[in-house]
C-alpha cells in the first residue's frame, strides 16, 4: 500500500478533515451542537422527554434513541423531503438505528430513568461522512442535555461510561486513508466506518468492498487509523464540553 497517495483534497493518508464541535447553537433543545467534518455540517440536538417506550415503562431504565434526515440541499443537487414521500428511505432508518445504538453503548439507562433522550441530526451540508459526524456531534449533544439535566436537578450524576466517536475509513486507490469525504466514498474500493469507546474498544464496525475485496492487513491498517482518528475527536468533545 502506497503512503504516497495523492488525496483529492490534499491531505495525507492518516489526516482528518479539520473538525469542529460549536454548542449551545438552539436555545430550545437541552443539548445542541454543531458538529463540522470539512464540508460535511451536521445539526445535532438532544431534546429531554419525561416519558419512555411502553416497553421501558416501570423498569427503572430511560431510553436515548436518534432520528437523522438531510435538508432537500445538503447534496450538489435538490433532494425531496422523506415526508413527502410519506416514508423514510432504507439508508435514514439504517443511519439513525446505528447512530442510537452507538450512543447507548456509553449511556447507562438505569441513570436516566423514566426519561427519553432524542437526539435529532440533520444534515444541512453533506460532503462524506454523516454518520459519523452525526454520532460524533451527537454524543456532545446528549452530553450537554444530561449536564442540563444535572442543573435541574433531575440527574444526580452524568449516566455515560466514557465517550464515543465515530470516522469513516477505506482503500482508496490502493492506499488506507482516514475520513473519506465524497470525492474518496464514491470511488473508493472499501469503504468502512468504526464506532469507537473513547478507551480505544469497538462499538461498532461497518465495512464493505465496494471495488476489490480488501485484505486483513488494509483492515489492521483502517483500525489503526480509526482510532488515531477517534482520539483526536474525542480530544475535540471534550475540548468543546469543557472538560478534562
Amino acid at each position: 500500500m502506497s503512503s504516497t497517495i495523492l488525496r483529492p483534497s490534499g491531505r495525507a493518508p492518516d489526516q482528518m478533515r479539520a473538525v469542529s464541535f460549536e454548542t449551545g447553537v438552539n436555545k430550545y433543545a437541552e443539548g445542541s451542537c454543531l458538529v463540522k467534518f470539512g464540508d460535511t455540517h451536521v445539526l445535532c440536538l438532544a431534546s429531554v422527554e419525561e416519558r419512555v417506550p411502553g416497553w421501558l415503562k416501570g423498569s427503572g431504565k430511560g431510553w436515548v434513541t436518534a432520528e437523522y434526515g438531510m435538508l432537500p440541499r445538503a447534496t450538489n443537487e435538490r433532494t425531496a423531503r422523506e415526508a413527502t414521500k410519506g416514508q423514510q428511505g432504507g439508508r435514514t432508518q439504517e443511519i439513525q438505528r446505528l447512530v442510537g445504538r452507538s450512543l447507548r453503548a456509553v449511556t447507562n439507562l438505569t441513570k436516566i430513568p423514566e426519561l427519553q433522550i432524542r437526539v435529532d441530526c440533520d444534515v444541512i451540508q453533506a460532503d462524506g461522512g454523516t454518520r459519523t459526524a452525526s454520532i460524533s456531534g451527537g454524543f456532545v449533544a446528549l452530553h450537554l442535555a444530561c449536564t442540563k439535566l444535572i442543573e435541574l436537578g433531575m440527574l444526580k450524576e452524568l449516566p455515560f461510561m466514557g465517550h464515543v466517536a465515530a470516522i469513516s475509513c477505506g482503500v482508496y486507490k490502493g492506499s488506507v486513508v482516514l475520513d473519506l469525504d465524497y470525492a474518496e466514498d464514491s470511488s473508493a474500493e472499501t469503504d468502512a466506518n468504526f464506532v469507537i469507546h473513547g478507551n480505544g474498544k469497538l462499538i461498532e464496525v461497518q465495512a464493505t468492498a465496494e471495488g476489490a475485496p480488501f485484505s486483513e492487513e488494509e483492515l489492521g491498517e483502517m483500525l489503526r487509523l480509526a482510532r488515531k482518528g477517534t482520539t483526536e475527536l474525542v480530544a475535540l468533545q471534550k475540548a468543546a464540553l469543557g472538560i478534562a
